[in-house]
């Protein structure tokens, strides 16, 4: 029996052994401590992983990753992105766990009697599938802080556009924030039908919290006047800063039909009377 098929063998009959040695000399060299739970995954993942390499060591032409493998990719880059951590925390492990997977089967080949052509494929094996796992990190990393984003981003939507009931027919909605495209169409296509639906005579748009606004939004807030105004809604603005008014009427809108006030407090002032 050849030095490399015994090799073979008790890679495959020693994964746990040898997972257990490649996690603990990683962590040493990083100088890093991980949760319990962490490192036992790791173990499980590598004893897979092991087990698949002494297997297919002696088969080219099987190179299929496992499963075990690519779910302990994602994992990392779940936890990572759930936690707010950074792709780079987990990306530093991948060096000294080539080089310690590199040490540790360098000296199981010379006690296996290997030749450097053996021991390099076997070094080439296992850069390839720290490769796969490195690149699998990295892309569920990516998808995942883009939906995580995404849905920041919708809930920061939501909250820069509440609707708040102030009377029985008035309601004010403050406007929050940076006034870009996203929030323009939350406002268009979810805002709007709810103050729709509450049957008020009264909106009051709160611009005191509003940090910025471009030409294309002011044209939009426009629009969104417009709406409620068809709709039978009488629209009244509040807290337009100086700088604000400025952009509104360099885009075109003029304000001069549309009641304005300092504060949310003197519109509902004037509303009181309004209603008196």
């Amino acid at each position: 029996m050849s030095s490399f098929t015994e090799f073979c063998r008790y890679i495959t009959a020693s994964p746990r052994t040898l997972a257990e040695q490649v996690v603990d000399r990683v962590l040493a060299k990083i100088d890093q401590d991980i949760p319990a739970d962490e490192r036992l995954r790791a173990v499980d993942m590598y004893e897979e992983l092991l087990g698949y390499l002494g297997e297919t060591m002696g088969n080219e032409a099987d190179l299929e990753v496992p499963d075990a493998l690519i779910e302990w990719s994602k994992q990392n880059a779940e936890m990572q992105v759930s936690s707010g951590g950074k792709i780079s925390e987990i990306v530093v492990r991948y060096p000294p766990t080539r080089v310690v997977m590199a040490e540790l089967f360098t000296e199981l080949s010379i006690k296996s009697g290997l030749s450097l052509e053996e021991n390099a494929l076997v070094i080439k094996r296992i850069n390839t599938l720290l490769d796969v796992s490195l690149n699998e990190t990295f892309f569920a990393f990516e998808r995942l802080q883009e939906k995580y984003e995404a849905e920041m981003q919708s809930e920061m939507i939501a909250l820069s556009a509440p609707v708040v009931p102030v009377a029985d027919d008035v309601v004010v909605l403050p406007l929050i924030g940076y006034l870009d495209s996203y929030r323009v169409n939350h406002i268009l296509t979810n805002v709007i039908p709810r103050v729709a639906e509450m049957d008020v005579n009264h909106v009051i748009t709160d611009f005191s919290g509003v940090l910025t606004i471009d030409d294309q939004t002011a044209e939009a807030i426009h629009h969104i006047g417009s709406m409620l105004s068809l709709m039978g809604i009488h629209v009244v603005v509040a807290g337009l800063r100086p700088d604000l008014v400025q952009t509104i009427v360099q885009s075109g809108i003029q304000l001069a039909s549309t009641d304005a006030y300092a504060t949310v407090k003197q519109a509902l002032e004037s509303l009181e009377k309004i209603e008196s």
